[in-house]
């Protein structure tokens, strides 16, 4: 690959420089309202759009192109879904957390049920901001910046990422985070609609031919599935099957029974109850906009698999055989990398590198910069809103917000240093960066997510049935991370990890309910005021009426899960 030209370098440069001064520049930081949520002023455009700019950020764009050169469109999966999440969202969840007035979503555990739900989610949550989304987010900025300049020590470029990210996120907090998003999220998909361009045009420039060429590599036995065969593992025969998003029973990555248990699990704690991507959510101005934002991060979902799911797949035609051992970025075991097979995370740079001309690769390459402080900065801010308001405002009741905002930028910078020093060890768990975040996420989501929607459902549970089935998910998941690091029990370890994370939900389910009924209901005003009733359905249907059809949400959601089901059923 050739190395930048000063061009490129000066579009990068003025692009960085630029950014950290338009985020300082929107700082909001007057009291902990406008520090941590914006000041809750948020209209749909800006909420949707940084829903979009966090959740696409640089580690799901460098994972969507390593998992679809290795798996196919099927990684779409996630995607497609998340409009469905968003949906039910919007319509059962959303309300009970504006309503609320909440900075975070374990203060509104605590409001459903207790304060000891309260302290374990917000501690599983900011460990889960380090080592899931800050720290991939770092490690992808790493990946590119090594192979732009490979003189440079990988520990300085980190230091370089996160502190570029935090030079906005300290002094601006929410508001900084999230306008900067805005213009990242643009430039993004700018940067990956020009990208599958020119992977079009190399291959002759529609999808017919792109069709033609993918079915005769296939028929010549030109593209290395590495040992799936052997395996007894999925492998596609024509381009058909390369395309769908539903495979048989023994594809590794999303067998179809993935597909409907653990793909919404997933989906739902990522969308609904993850602190990093909700806070967004709780910055809108009211109900409306907040469920308006929602909506329009699911339609900005759709065209992902155009624009960065089958540039992933492309890859397969152009540079499946490509050498890319003169990169000099090894494996782990000390190996180097002789092509994509060997080191599928270097998908989207190798074809970032190899198609894009002078100029517009150094715009490309700022719009992948550009994901990944969106990344870091909001999860950075995340995290310091979970630890200022669920932990040191509980301590010292008496602080005031201009106190609670310094010690979120403390708490932040301390979070910056723990992120770097996570980053070495993501290589060591799992060669796909796209597999480690869905691994942590399988392992770490089913005791929330069945808190949150037995919370919201069944007016029996409680705070006793959801600490005892949060302590067992979280003892469950660390024993099957040390079974399949040890070794200790094949039969688990042999489970697919969307059906790990469906076992671990279904038991979660079973313990809390069962310990709910065997312990005192909760308070009434706790019923009344965190339970969905019908009684809010009518309610809601009658102040809708009065809308136009183009305000009205649930037309709009409709309009939206028929786009999806158009979309789905073309690539079944």
């Amino acid at each position: 690959m050739d190395n930048l030209s000063y061009l490129d370098i000066i579009v990068i440069a003025v692009y960085l420089i630029g950014i950290v001064i338009y985020g300082i520049s929107k700082s909001k930081r007057s009291s902990s309202e406008d520090y941590f949520l914006g000041g809750r002023t948020m209209t749909w455009p800006i909420v949707g759009i940084a829903l979009f700019s966090a959740n696409i950020s640089s580690s799901t764009l460098v994972g969507l192109a390593s998992d679809a050169y290795q798996t196919n469109v099927n990684v779409y999966n996630y995607e497609w879904f998340a409009v469905v999440v968003l949906i039910f969202f919007s319509i059962f969840f959303l309300p009970f957390y504006l309503k609320s007035r909440v900075y975070t979503m374990p203060e509104f555990l605590e409001r459903r049920y207790d304060s000891r739900s309260r302290y374990y989610f917000s501690f599983i949550t900011v460990i889960g901001n380090i080592l899931v989304d800050t720290a991939a987010g770092l490690y992808v900025g790493k990946i590119v910046l090594t192979l732009l300049f490979p003189q440079l020590d990988s520990t300085l470029i980190l230091i370089i990422l996160a502190v570029a990210a935090a030079a906005y996120t300290i002094p601006g907090g929410l508001n900084s985070v999230i306008q900067t998003e805005v213009i990242q999220a643009v430039l993004l998909i700018i940067g990956s609609c020009l990208l599958t361009y020119f992977a079009f045009d190399q291959l002759g420039g529609g999808w017919s031919a792109m069709m033609d060429n993918l079915n005769e590599m296939l028929a010549n036995g030109e593209v290395d599935f590495g040992n799936k065969a052997e395996e007894g593992k999925f492998i596609p025969q024509n381009s058909e099957e390369v395309f769908s998003l539903v495979r048989p029973n023994n594809d590794e990555f999303m067998p179809w029974w993935g597909l409907l248990t653990g793909v919404p699990l997933l989906g739902f704690y990522f969308w609904a109850n993850n602190q990093f991507m909700v806070q967004r959510v709780l910055g809108a101005k009211n109900l409306n906009h907040g469920r308006w934002g929602a909506l329009f991060a699911g339609l900005l979902k759709l065209p992902v698999i155009f624009i960065m799911v089958v540039p992933g797949v492309l890859a397969l035609l152009l540079y499946n055989n490509l050498d890319i051992s003169g990169l000099n970025y090894g494996l782990t075991n000390g190996e180097i990398c002789n092509n994509l097979n060997d080191c599928p995370n270097l998908t989207y740079p190798v074809l970032l590198f190899e198609l894009l001309p002078t100029g517009i690769l150094g715009l490309v390459v700022a719009g992948l910069m550009a994901a990944m402080m969106s990344s870091v900065s909001a999860t950075f801010n995340s995290a310091s809103t979970l630890v200022t308001m669920d932990f040191v405002r509980q301590l010292k009741p008496g602080l005031s917000s201009k106190q609670l905002v310094k010690i979120g930028q403390l708490t932040t910078a301390i979070l910056v240093l723990l992120a770097i020093l996570w980053v070495p060890q993501i290589e060591k768990v799992s060669d796909s960066l796209w597999t480690y975040l869905q691994l942590v996420i399988a392992y770490t989501s089913p005791p929330a997510v069945s808190t949150f929607i037995l919370g919201l459902f069944w007016k029996r549970a409680n705070g006793t049935g959801s600490i005892s089935s949060l302590l067992l998910g979280f003892s469950l998941a660390v024993f099957m991370i040390l079974s399949q690091w040890f070794g200790w029990f094949p039969a688990i370890n042999d489970l697919h990890f969307l059906a790990k994370a469906s076992l671990l939900f279904a038991i979660c389910i079973v313990v809390h309910m069962v310990v709910s009924l065997l312990t005192k209901p909760s308070p009434e005003e706790k019923i009344r005021e965190y339970t969905y009733k019908k009684e809010m359905f009518a309610s809601e249907t009658e102040e809708l009426k009065a809308m136009p059809w183009y305000k009205n949400y649930r037309i709009l959601a409709m309009i939206l899960l028929v786009l999806t089901i158009i979309i789905v059923t073309a690539f079944w």
